[in-house]
């Protein structure tokens, strides 16, 4: 009798380890997908460039509410972080920043690598057909940046610019619809960032970069001899379609439960509400260029 209770008790002491190493070694996919869980909360991986003022910037401390970036010591802050703050929030997840090139951030979603980006994508015919976009969570229009007492400063129109050197980003639709809408403009190779874009003006390098207005804005109190021409609503702006300048949080195809978790989020919000955020991002940029 005793030896049949003893191997009673080692059976149940077996089968409690082996719950316990499966359980400490379980975690990763959510039912949903969505994230991975470390300990009993999911997280959500957002990628970023990290250096885009005011959508998403690096800064060496938690200032403000900014987001530790993985696998470094410096934080994020920015339009972008507030929204991802704002989505985890609401869906009940930590987060997660995650740094990347900006020609990295398509393929970091589609490995699987990150869950989403929210980096100032507009949400493009062609973005679309590698990865799924949420409704927008900002609507930018289109804005010129010249130097001020410029041969441009007093442009009134695209076509004013005609003969201009101009540059913009990488694979943007800045770089890519806008310049080409010049008459006669000298196109300099795209930048790999915002930043390079706008020291390419500062530089003296070209007479004028294409971006969105967020970013224009965002550009002046870093460069103060800038000036900002906008043409939105007139004979004279640039020929962009609403898909072209609707900024969108860019997923997995086939990811549809964060994506309408997500819109869900986002149908709560106006644009008044992205408008006053993307204030209050401007407001506490970096001055650093």
């Amino acid at each position: 009798m005793k030896k049949i209770i003893r191997k009673i008790v080692s059976t149940l002491m077996a089968a409690t380890l082996a719950a316990a190493f499966l359980t400490a070694c379980g975690g990763g996919n959510s039912a949903t997908g969505t994230g991975k869980e470390t300990g009993d909360k999911k997280v959500l991986k957002v990628a970023m460039e990290c250096s885009y003022a005011p959508y998403n910037w690096t800064q060496p401390t938690d200032a403000g509410g900014a987001v530790p970036i993985s696998g470094s010591s410096d934080f994020a802050y920015g339009y972008d972080v507030m929204m991802a703050k704002k989505i985890a929030d609401e869906l009940g997840y930590g987060l997660e920043i995650v740094k990347l090139d900006w020609d990295s951030l398509v393929p970091a979603v589609q490995s699987g690598k990150v869950d989403c980006v929210i980096a100032g994508q507009s949400i493009t015919a062609e973005r679309m057909q590698s990865v799924d976009f949420t409704d927008p969570y900002y609507y930018a229009t289109i804005v010129t940046l010249v130097k001020a007492g410029g041969k441009y400063e007093n442009a009134k129109s695209v076509a004013d610019f005609a003969g201009a050197t101009a540059t913009s980003q990488l694979n943007t639709i800045w770089y890519d619809n806008c310049l080409p809408q010049i008459p006669s403009a000298d196109i300099q190779p795209a930048q790999e960032s915002a930043p390079a874009m706008l020291v390419s003006l500062s530089s003296g390098r070209c007479d004028l970069v294409v971006t969105d207005k967020p970013t224009g804005q965002a550009a002046l109190v870093a460069y103060p001899d800038f000036k900002l021409l906008d043409f939105t609503g007139t004979e004279g702006e640039f020929k962009v379609s609403d898909e072209d300048v609707n900024i969108g949080i860019s997923l997995k195809k086939g990811n549809t439960e964060l994506k309408d978790a997500i819109n869900g989020i986002l149908a709560k919000m106006s644009k008044d509400d992205f408008n006053k955020m993307m204030e209050e991002a401007i407001s506490v940029q970096p001055l650093s260029k």
